[in-house]
């Protein structure tokens, strides 16, 4: 980012003094600041766009940007090919530390598009992955985008209904499928999955399965190619298919928790612009850094962290469980394989701080650890910089599926403040709303973004005359991006989020965010999760019950009511004390780590619990069971 300012100065004679009046300068000229982004980076256009931006006459939606470039997003990743160090460490569960040359990653990439383009895969078509976080993923999707072809991902421990009602709305051509994946020391075989997405995806032309349970000659599905003998064939040289800027890169899902999951789908300019500027300036990866971010393939995280690439870093992936065979299995992977940028969820940093982890190590090359997922509390980011070193850049990051980056996050010129992300990220004009739909400073609001950025979705798949992208973030202010986030924005500069608005809960007229309940209950030792509510009752009052997993050993006296109300109260206020307290065995996680806030209020409030939350978008739907006890006693007043 200074690098960026210095350019700045000397060719574009704009001189900033800090990073507010970047900012700022960024929201206020967009063109300009997008257009410096595209001559920063050195953007490989095979054509001549007309004009930064072209904007409809009211809304964001029909936004186009750079038209008339066309460009390739695989030949931005290649273009850093180098033999001085690997494009690709990684290890799993099964697996030691390896590497993957830039040599042999495009060697295996030619391969792949060699295939796909014999099997008559071209610009425009779709192409499918059920396959874990394993180079073989990151392979297929780069073979996939050098051919113009669209991609899009499941991770296989996704529900085979929940792949289907993915898969099945954008019409796929190929599958790539994996016969088992390895977690938490077990195997899972989904070959029967498999033949049941083939099944159900009339519009497949070829499956190819990976072996990664049996072996490279393990027996592959009737009908289905081996990727290993698929490696076989005579490969091409490789080359790029440029597709105009707002071509398809690949579709995305939302949760899917309480309907059909929408089909996010990103421009291949767009995403391309807002990873060079998310990883280049933001997470401040250069050439030679290696880059971390712990993922499925069902997360955007995955395709956040192979943008790392773009800038000329090595991406190191892991498949397996976070806290297999204990939790230190991913530091040691950072110790190990040089990790510069750690990330992860901010749910994994809470376990092992719970666990009071000491991670003290020497960390040369460990420069910022990464969070995102959920809220991370204060006391999480004292940890880090107690237990793992003290002079980490920790980048608390929020954004969201919806644009495959963040909103807000991490600036090197900014301090950082527990429990505080440090600023707004540059062309993202962020403001908090009050109910009178005013920006407002240092006073809690609703996430809203004034003003169209490149990687906001061209369209939601099938979603025809834009209805459900209209429906999902402009209803509540025409023409205005509301995200659902319930933040303030301090009068430095820096932001809290307190959770998601539409689990916003209310005491006296007053909103709270679950977020500060989380932060003050999670903090007792006796407290593993929680989840807390409010219903609103038909005659105008609230009901708020907080749900606790507790930890081994301990049981829900009240000894423990009296120790959560006091702490509720003492670090927050009266208003954050729930009406009750319940033990319950689990929390309900969505696959991508997200407390079902929204879902179980629904089904609290009298939802069909098949209508309120879709088991196969879950982590856990065993731990909808108790749930459902509760919302049938609550509801007959046995509660």
């Amino acid at each position: 980012m200074h690098a960026y300012i210095q350019w700045l100065a000397s060719v574009r004679l704009l001189e900033v003094s800090d990073y507010a009046e970047l900012w700022q300068w960024s929201v206020d000229e967009p063109e300009a600041f997008w257009e410096s982004i595209w001559t920063y980076f050195d953007v490989i256009s095979h054509g001549t766009y007309r004009s930064v931006c072209e904007r409809p006459a009211e809304g964001m939606i029909g936004t186009r940007w750079f038209p008339g470039a066309r460009l390739s997003y695989a030949e931005h990743i290649f273009r850093h090919r180098t033999t001085e160090r690997p494009a690709v460490v990684f290890q799993s569960e099964r697996t030691s530390l390896q590497a993957l040359s830039w040599t042999e990653l495009e060697a295996q990439v030619a391969t792949v598009a060699t295939w796909l383009r014999d099997a008559g895969v071209g610009v425009g078509d779709r192409v499918v992955s059920y396959l874990p976080n394993i180079p073989e993923a990151l392979i297929a999707f780069l073979a996939t985008n050098s051919l113009g072809a669209i991609w899009s991902s499941c991770s296989p421990d996704f529900g085979t209904a929940s792949v289907v009602d993915r898969f099945q709305q954008i019409r796929p051509k190929v599958l790539f499928a994996v016969d088992g994946y390895v977690y938490n020391g077990r195997s899972f075989d989904r070959r029967e999955a498999v033949q049941a997405l083939t099944e159900n995806l009339p519009t497949l032309e070829q499956v190819v399965m990976l072996p990664y349970l049996q072996g490279p000659e393990g027996a592959a599905l009737p009908g289905t190619t081996n990727w290993h003998h698929m490696m076989q064939v005579d490969a091409a040289p490789l080359r790029f298919t440029p597709v105009p800027f707002d071509h398809p890169i690949w579709v995305l899902y939302s949760s899917g928790t309480t309907g059909k999951p929408k089909a996010i789908t990103h421009s291949t300019g767009g995403i391309l612009l807002e990873h060079l500027k998310a990883l280049g300036l933001h997470q401040n990866c250069r050439p030679g850094d290696r880059f971390f971010w712990y993922s499925t393939t069902g997360w955007m995280m995955w395709n956040y962290a192979n943008s790392a690439l773009l800038t000329g870093g090595t991406l190191v992936i892991y498949d397996g469980a976070a806290a297999h065979p204990n939790l230190q299995v991913l530091w040691d992977l950072a110790e190990q394989a040089e990790i510069t940028h750690f990330g992860g969820g901010a749910a994994f940093f809470i376990s092992c701080m719970k666990a009071g982890l000491d991670l003290r190590r020497p960390w040369p090359q460990l420069q910022s650890i990464g969070s995102t997922g959920s809220p991370l509390p204060a006391e999480a980011f004292r940890w880090l910089y107690q237990a793992v070193k003290s002079d980490l850049w920790l980048i608390s990051l929020s954004g969201g599926t919806d644009v495959c980056s963040g909103f807000v996050g991490g600036s090197p010129y900014l301090p950082v403040y527990a429990g505080e992300i440090q600023g707004r990220m540059l062309g993202c004009r962020v403001e908090a709303f009050n109910e009178a739909g005013q920006p407002v400073i240092d006073a809690l609001g609703e996430m809203v973004i004034t003003a169209p950025m490149p990687s906001m979705p061209i369209f939601f798949w099938g979603d025809d005359g834009h209805a459900r992208y209209r429906s999902s973030y402009f209803d509540m202010y025409p023409g205005l991006w509301r995200h659902g986030d319930w933040i303030k924005i301090t009068s430095r500069g820096s932001l809290i989020i307190y959770g998601r608005s539409d689990a916003t809960l209310n005491r006296g007229g007053v909103r709270i965010g679950t977020a500060e309940v989380y932060s003050a209950v999670e903090r007792l030792p006796e407290v593993a999760d929680s989840l807390v509510v409010a219903l609103e009752r038909a005659d105008g009052s609230y009901y708020m019950p907080l749900f606790v997993v507790l930890r081994d050993g301990n049981t829900l006296d009240e000894g423990l009511h009296r120790r959560i109300r006091q702490a509720l109260r003492e670090q927050y206020s009266p208003r954050h004390v729930p009406d009750e307290i319940f033990a319950a065995p689990a929390i309900p996680y969505t696959i991508s780590g997200k407390k079902m806030e929204a879902p179980i209020k629904k089904l609290l409030m009298g939802t069909p619990w098949e209508q309120a939350a879709s088991q196969d978008a879950m982590r856990n739907p065993e731990a909808l069971a108790f749930f459902r006890e509760f919302a049938a006693a609550f509801a007959s007043g046995g509660i």
